[in-house]
Formats: structure tokens, sequence, C-alpha cells
């Protein structure tokens, strides 16, 4: 990556309370979508995102709308876990898609400064403007143009709970990491396993969430600007701490379905699964996005999902978001329209109702949602306060934060397996971050 990264907590908390409040009208505002009537009826336009599941039959949705009001025609490629691995090659190829959603905003700024991205259109960043704070807008910018949308926000300080297991162990959602590694050890003994772990190569990014949480809290969030920016190494003793914290859970192979063996294997679904369809375990770590997953099983989410803030392991509470940016790759007027039409509170009021959703956008009033944890993560959001702060591993270079096999993926499932190599785990880290920055 060629800019900073770094993210201002202040600023950050701005955008977030603007972003969950609904004053100043809700949902009249900001409802200059696309025009109807079949406008741009024989037009094609393809888009290609990460989301796969349920994720993907949700979105699906939202573009059906989108093809009900303008008459186009979309079509979905899956990018797969690594974005730039499957855009980088068409973009090359000059035969990119007309729209890709990125999940990170560094990939944004890399793609900006190679020219490989079409400012929005004046229409459009005045969508952008009328429903999004100044944060999600200068998120999705480089260099004084806008070239995103923040389509889709990610709270992914919670932990995915049945409140029965706990009811039946006697435990009560816990507030520290102290409590937390009581409260498996409690569910233990009462015959349960506490935690399901996803850690397969394809989806240890849950991994660099947990360590992230941890460090967040604990080093607090000057530290964690720091980090993100590679301005203090991952060699720092703050690292280790973090580390060694995260082994008093993941160095307990009981504690985890299936032991290490399995979860070096599982996928994000699967773990979900295992806790709200299989009932092999009492939790499991995920964003607000894993209602969708858990929308799949018998569970409902609410009642028999729950959800608690991720542990303080520090002075800090954790509140860590990640975002889906929608960038247009195609200067073309089906290109425009949908991303414009994806900056439109129709737009999210519709994923609003699916589920495994929150939306950045300010005109998307709390009452869209359909399920009631999407409203207690509003609260959370406002009360974050300046310590909230960006996925970190979405900040940094995407070869080292956000890539299968590698960087801080590959380094912490590994740590995973032999939790007792903290010093080599830091090595590994600093080693890994050391390339990619420099590249």
């Amino acid at each position: 990556m060629r800019v900073s990264r770094r993210v201002t907590g202040a600023v950050l908390a701005a955008g977030l309370l603007v972003a969950a409040s609904c004053c100043g009208g809700g949902d009249d505002g900001g409802e200059d979508t696309p025009a109807g009537g079949g406008a741009l009826k024989g037009v094609k336009v393809e888009v290609a995102a990460k989301w796969t599941g349920q994720e993907e039959k949700n979105f699906r949705e939202v573009l059906k709308e989108f093809e009900k009001k303008t008459g186009a025609t979309v079509s979905y490629a899956s990018t797969g876990e690594n974005t730039d691995a499957y855009l980088g090659p068409r973009i090359q190829a000059k035969n990119p898609p007309d729209v890709a959603i990125l999940p990170q905003p560094g990939l944004l700024k890399q793609y900006a400064a190679d020219g490989a991205l079409k400012p929005l259109a004046q229409d459009v960043v005045a969508q952008v403007d009328q429903n999004f704070s100044p944060y999600w807008k200068n998120l999705a910018s480089a260099d004084g143009k806008t070239y995103g949308v923040l389509v889709k926000a990610a709270y992914k300080s919670i932990m995915w709970y049945r409140p029965q297991v706990f009811s039946d162990a006697g435990v009560q959602p816990p507030q520290t990491w102290a409590d937390l590694v009581k409260a498996a050890g409690t569910l233990q003994d009462s015959g349960t396993t506490p935690l399901a772990l996803a850690a397969g190569p394809q989806d240890s990014w849950t991994l660099t969430d947990w360590f992230e949480n941890v460090y967040l809290s604990q080093a607090g969030p000057e530290m964690y600007d720091k980090l993100a920016e590679h301005k203090i190494k991952w060699t720092d003793p703050s690292v280790g701490k973090a580390l060694q914290t995260l082994a008093e859970i993941w160095g307990k192979p009981d504690l985890i379905s299936g032991g290490v063996a399995q979860a070096t294997k599982t996928k994000f679904d699967e773990s979900v699964t295992q806790v709200f369809g299989q009932e092999k375990a009492a939790m499991v770590y995920g964003g607000d996005f894993a209602a969708a997953n858990i929308a799949t099983t018998k569970a409902k989410v609410g009642t028999d999902a729950q959800v608690f803030a991720f542990p303080k392991a520090g002075n800090t509470a954790p509140a860590m978001l990640g975002g889906d940016i929608a960038v247009a790759l195609k200067d073309s007027k089906g290109a425009m329209e949908l991303m414009k039409f994806l900056a439109s509170p129709e737009s999210g009021r519709t994923w609003a109702k699916l589920g495994g959703y929150l939306s950045p956008n300010k005109n998307v009033a709390p009452d869209a949602y359909s399920d009631p944890v999407a409203k207690q993560l509003i609260q959370q959001l406002q009360q974050a306060g300046d310590a909230a702060r960006y996925d970190l591993s979405d900040l940094t270079p995407a070869a080292f934060g956000a890539t299968p096999g590698e960087g801080m993926w590959e380094a912490l499932r590994a740590f995973v397996q032999k939790p007792s190599d903290v010093k080599g785990t830091q090595e590994r880290l600093e080693s890994a971050a050391a390339k990619a920055y420099k590249d």
C-alpha cells in the first residue's frame, strides 16, 4: 500500500454517532434514487463481492430491487476472501466488473492510486452527502475524490451465545476477560463445550478480530493506531501481552469444539452452525453479520441466540468495526446508477429487513431492522465514544492483514496450534508486516 491508513478515533466516534442515530427525519431523507420506468432496460451490470451463502443471498435481494426499479440486469460474481487476487488480474486485463465491493479501505486507496477506480458522479456524491456522515465519506475517498459508498457496516466487538445453556450452567454473560475464562470453565464443568472457533485457512480473519479486540482493550486506542500504521513493531511487549491473554482460551483445547485440530479446519459459517444448529458449543465469536448465518438454523435471533459485548481485557471497552465499500470500476451509466442506489435509504432498508446487516446510512431508521440485536448494537456504537476503531487488519496492507495463508491470518492460525510460542509468533508477525509495508 502507498498511503497512510490512520483512523482518528474521535472522527470515527462522531461518524458512528451520526450513523447510529435516527435524528432529523429518518427515512424521509435521501429518496433521490435511480429513475424508474425501465430507464436502464437492456443495460447489464456486473457486481463482484466476497459474500457467499446467506450474505450473498441477502445482497442478491438488494440487487433485485435495483433491477425492478431500473430495468437493468445485474449479474453477481463472488471474489472469494482474497478480493484483490480476483480483481487485480481483471483490472490488468481491462475487463473489470462494473461495480465491486471492497472489504478494506486500504484496497480502495491502492486501486485509486493505480487509476483503477472511477470517481463518483456528482449526483451520486450528492446522495452520499445527504445520507452519510463525513467520516464514512472520507473513508471511501482518496486524494480529495470520492470513490466509494459504505454499503455495509460490521460491528465486531460482540460474542454470540445460547442463553439457555448459560442459564442452565449458572453463567452470566462475561463482562471482563477474567469473567470469560471463568465462564468457560464453568460451562465445561457442566458438560457443555464453551466455544466454537473458526480458524480454517480461509476464515482465520476471525482470529485477527479476537486479537484486535483484546489489543484495543489492553493497549488502548493510541497504541492501536500506532500498530495499525506500523509505527511500533509487532515484537512490542504490548503485542506479546495480548497473545498471552488469548492463550488463556486458545491454549486450552478442551474449551474448543472439536479441539485445535478441528478448529484449524473450521469455516466461519460452520462455527456458527456448531453453536446454534448442532448445539456443540455454547458461544462463538462473530460480528453482527452472524445473524444471517444463525437464520439458517432453527435458532431465533434475540431469544435462542443473543449477544454480549466482547469482554474487556484491559481498561478500554473494545468497539471495533469493519465495513464494505462499493466502488465503480467502469464509468458506465449502469455502474453509476447502481452506486446511487446503494447510497440510498431504499437500499439500506431492503437489506436491513433481511437481518445480519447494519447500515452506515443515517437515513435508515432503527425500526427498519428485523431483529432486536441490531437495535442493541446501535446502542453499543453510541456508547463507544472516541475509543471506537476500524478493524486493524483492514487498515494494513492487504498482503499482511487480508490474505489467507499469509501475514496476520496465518501467524495467528499457527499460534492457535502452538499458543506457547508467543515470541515466535511476534517475530513472524513483524517479519510479514515489515515486508508488506515496505512493498
